[in-house]
C-alpha cells in the first residue's frame, strides 16, 4: 500500500436502516456500525452510494454524521459524503459534518448538469474548504455521469489543499496505478477488485458489500499485510461470493435485506422510488446467506 497513511485498510458503507414510516432507524443505523467495529474494520464511508446519500433530505444526512460519529467514539475512522447537485448544499453539509467530529469529508462531483473540468474543480474546492478536513473524491461515473480520470484528479489536487485521497469505483481499474502515483490515498469501490486493487498501491476498500460480511474483507486486509497470498485469496474468493449477490435484484433491497438478516434486525425498506425484494428475490437471497453461513441459526430454518 501507499499514499499519505493516514488513511487505510477495511472502510464499509453502511447501509442506512429505515423505519416502517420511512424515517431514519437510528438505533438500527447504531448497531450496523457497532457490528462493523467488532468484526475489526477500519471505519466507515457514511451516507454513500450504499446508504442512500441522494435520497435522504440533508438534514437526515446531517444526524447521520452525528450519529456515526458518536457511535464510533474513536474506535473507527469516519469519512462522511456530503454530494449534492449544488455546491451550496454540499458546503453546508461538509461545514456540518466537520463540526459532528468526522474524520474526512467526501463528496461526488456535482451531477445531473454537466460541467466542465473547471467547475468541477471548484465545487470541490468550495466543499473542501467548507469543512478544512481531509478530503476525498468519489469516483463513480456510473451514478454521477462524470468521470474522474487522472488529467482532471490532477486539476482538483492542484487548486484543492485538503485533498487526501479518493474512492475509485469507475470500471477502469487501470487508473489505480496513477491516482497511487499521484501519493493519494485510492480506495477501490469495487469489493471484488480488493486483493488485485492492494496490488496495485490502493490503501483498501470501500464498498457496502463489505457490510453484509466485513470478517472476508479485515481477514485478506490482515492477509495481504503478512504476505500470505493463499489466505489472501481464499478471503477474496468468499467476498466474491458476496459481491455476487448483486445478481438477485437491484442494489439497495438486496444490501438492506442482507444487512437486517445477518444482524437480525429489521433495516427496512429502500427509500422511494425504491422497492423491497419480491418473494422470489427474498428467497434466493436466504439461500445464498445459508449456503456461506451467513444466516444468524434462528433463520436458517426458514431459509
Amino acid at each position: 500500500m501507499s499514499g499519505t497513511g493516514r488513511f487505510h485498510g477495511v472502510y464499509t458503507a453502511p447501509v442506512t436502516p429505515m423505519t416502517a414510516d420511512g424515517g431514519l432507524n437510528e438505533e438500527a443505523f447504531r448497531q450496523v456500525i457497532e457490528f462493523n467495529i467488532g468484526a475489526g474494520v477500519d471505519g466507515f464511508w457514511i451516507a454513500g452510494g450504499s446508504g442512500e446519500s441522494v435520497l435522504l433530505d440533508d438534514a437526515e444526512n446531517n444526524r447521520i454524521a452525528e450519529i456515526a460519529v458518536d457511535q464510533c467514539k474513536g474506535r473507527a475512522r469516519t469519512i462522511m459524503h456530503v454530494g449534492a447537485p449544488t455546491t451550496r448544499r454540499a458546503a453546508a453539509m461538509a461545514e456540518h459534518a466537520a463540526g459532528a467530529g468526522v474524520d474526512a469529508i467526501c463528496c461526488v462531483p456535482p451531477f445531473f448538469y454537466g460541467q466542465n473540468d473547471a467547475a468541477i474543480v471548484e465545487h470541490y474546492r468550495a466543499v473542501a474548504a467548507a469543512a478544512d478536513r481531509p478530503f476525498f473524491a468519489y469516483n463513480l461515473p456510473s451514478a454521477t455521469g462524470v468521470e474522474i480520470a487522472p488529467p482532471l484528479m490532477a486539476k482538483i489536487r492542484d487548486r484543492v489543499p485538503q485533498l487526501t485521497g479518493l474512492k475509485h469505483s469507475a470500471l477502469n481499474f487501470g487508473h489505480v496505478r496513477p491516482f497511487v502515483g499521484m501519493g493519494l490515498d485510492c480506495f477501490i469501490g469495487r469489493a471484488n477488485w480488493t486483493l488485485a486493487a492492494l496490488a496495485m498501491g490502493a490503501v483498501g476498500v470501500v464498498d457496502g458489500w463489505p457490510g453484509i460480511a466485513p470478517e472476508y474483507w479485515t481477514e485478506l486486509r490482515d492477509a495481504f499485510a503478512a504476505g500470505d497470498m493463499e489466505r489472501a485469496r481464499a478471503a477474496q474468493d468468499k467476498g466474491i461470493a458476496v459481491v455476487d449477490f448483486f445478481e438477485i435484484g437491484h442494489f439497495h433491497p438486496v444490501l438492506k435485506a442482507a444487512v437486517g438478516y445477518r444482524l437480525g434486525i429489521d433495516c427496512g425498506a429502500p427509500r422511494p422510488p425504491g422497492a423491497p425484494l419480491d418473494a422470489d428475490q427474498d428467497r434466493e437471497l436466504r439461500r445464498r446467506m445459508t449456503a456461506l453461513g451467513l444466516m444468524p441459526s434462528e433463520l436458517r430454518a426458514a431459509s
